[in-house]
């Protein structure tokens, strides 16, 4: 176009009426010039790719550097573009962390190239790079930001060994959005708990949290979709919860809001699928061994027109921006509901089985959140009650702390606790209640009864005088009978046990006596 002389005015004019829609002659006619410069200037424009606001915004000096720059013979040299295009890829980069803004790196390349573009210019040819390099990357994703889940459109499969059916499975699909490091899974459907594993091995797999997880409209993730407020599923809320992360759903129709996954997919039907296919699996944890070593040829391949991986950039600039993972994995938990019954306990239904919560809460209706291996119990927003899962049917299992005063000594009624408070008391009263519960003919309550009236003594006489007549009671014999220590007691006989076994030690003097050197 240098052999084209004519002003910028009459530039903005050729485009502003194409824009229009008016034909090329009556153009030529209405600006003064030739037919053959007009499609010029038009061929140039639809070149750019730029829409007609942008162009129409830059200023006269911009503007014939725009035309200039793309509408040139092939033999004229253009090292200041030849400069700027090195720099897109480090600038596309560098845009993903926190704070880097264009105005910045166009200040360090004026800096670098002090006869380079202007900072308009400039911000149109890396956009106009960016949609041609990759349409899906026009927009910049911050570092450890988002997770874009995902299922594929097409299944893969593999063949059950014992009945030879082809068993169809769905393909889980999530990518980071700055590094676009890509986690592919099969799984046996799209319900909660496949969707929920998958989402957290993929977690695991990049080895930290993002801030958010963008998933698509399914049941497994939003019960109901809303613009601005949708309801999510609370399984996956919780799991969100449990990984210190928030949810932030596709809009309905809007493929736009998860465009990276979705280009991801059709990327993996092409570096996953095809090979993938060319082979039988006989189970499903084989088949995603054949996915999981493509896929990482796939995160370590180039990028193309970059100098870089997908591995390479999370490693370089994503890793350190992700949240730690807990120590703990998610449980996945269910929820039913149900009222408190007057022993203070709630019925799990689908264990039928019982779990205590405080007597405070009698004849009010809870929810139970229960996992594989634990069961809560909220009133409201609070919880209550937390127990391990028991799935024994029409069992119990009972907190004493949930208890009233007195319900809770009958539960808290054991060998061990007996044991366990006769010897905080004495030695030989331990021996007397050790005595007792051993007893194999006699029935529990029985055992329990003797137990009780044998430290109500303690009440009535004190420890000291019923240690005295447990040793009397143990020397005749009759240490397991409530009554015999009782009798002792009434009898005052608990104090004459010293007396009588010193008197049954010491031996008398006398010449009949042989001794026992005489047995030898």
């Amino acid at each position: 176009m240098a052999n084209i002389t004519i002003s910028m005015n009459k530039i903005r004019q050729i485009l502003r009426m194409y824009d229009q829609g008016v034909g090329r002659q009556k153009i030529a006619d209405y600006v003064g010039t030739s037919r053959t410069t007009v499609n010029k200037y038009i061929s140039a424009f639809d070149n750019c790719g730029f829409p007609i606001k942008d162009v129409d915004g830059l200023e006269d000096n911009e503007l014939n550097e725009l035309f200039s720059d793309i509408y040139m013979t092939p033999r004229r040299n253009k090292p200041r573009m030849d400069e700027l295009l090195r720099c897109f890829p480090l600038m596309e980069k560098a845009l993903k962390r926190t704070g880097v803004t264009r105005q910045h790196l166009w200040r360090e390349y004026k800096r670098e190239f002090p006869s380079g573009y202007h900072y308009t210019q400039f911000c149109a040819y890396f956009k106009h790079w960016q949609q041609r390099l990759n349409p899906t990357m026009h927009r910049i994703h911050k570092v450890g930001d988002k997770l874009f889940v995902d299922f594929a459109g097409k299944k893969l499969s593999y063949v059950d060994k014992e009945t030879g059916e082809i068993v169809e499975v769905e393909v889980f699909v999530a990518i980071l959005g700055a590094s676009q490091l890509t986690y592919i899974e099969a799984v046996a459907s799209q319900q909660k708990e496949d969707f929920i594993k998958a989402c957290e091995n993929a977690l695991y797999y990049i080895g930290g949290v993002p801030s958010a997880i963008v998933p698509d409209n399914l049941k497994a993730a939003v019960i109901k979709s809303h613009r601005f407020e949708p309801t999510l599923n609370q399984t996956f809320e919780s799991f969100a919860n449990h990984y210190n992360t928030c949810v932030l759903p596709a809009r309905a129709y809007k493929p736009r809001d998860k465009a990276l996954v979705e280009g991801a997919v059709k990327i993996m039907y092409t570096r996953i699928y095809l090979p993938v296919r060319q082979k039988t699996y006989y189970s499903l944890a084989e088949l995603n061994a054949a996915i999981w070593e493509n896929l990482e040829r796939h995160n370590n391949q180039q990028l193309q027109g970059r100098s870089y991986s997908r591995r390479t950039q999370f490693e370089e600039i994503e890793r350190k921006a992700l949240l730690d993972l807990p120590i703990t994995r998610f449980e996945m938990q269910e929820q039913c509901w149900s009222r408190v019954k007057s022993d203070s306990h709630v019925f799990l239904g689908p264990d039928k089985h019982y779990y205590s919560v405080p007597i405070r809460y009698l004849n009010t209706k809870v929810k139970i959140l229960y996992s594989a291996s634990t069961v809560e119990i909220f009133n409201k927003t609070e919880r209550i009650a937390l127990h391990p899962r028991d799935r024994a049917k029409h069992a119990y299992t009972t907190n004493s702390s949930h208890l009233s005063h007195r319900h809770r000594y009958s539960v808290e009624r054991t060998t061990t606790s007996y044991l366990q408070r006769a010897a905080e008391m004495h030695n030989d009263i331990r021996m007397v209640i050790e005595a007792i519960v051993t007893q194999n003919d006699r029935h529990e309550d029985q055992i329990i009864r003797s137990c009780e009236g044998v430290f109500s003594l303690a009440k009535k006489y004190g420890e000291d005088r019923l240690a005295g007549a447990c040793r009397r009671a143990m020397d005749f014999g009759v240490h397991t009978k409530f009554k015999s220590i009782q009798s002792i007691l009434e009898k005052n006989l608990d104090s004459h046990r010293e007396n009588l076994f010193a008197h049954e030690r010491s031996m008398p003097q006398h010449d009949n006596i042989r001794g026992e050197k005489y047995y030898k």
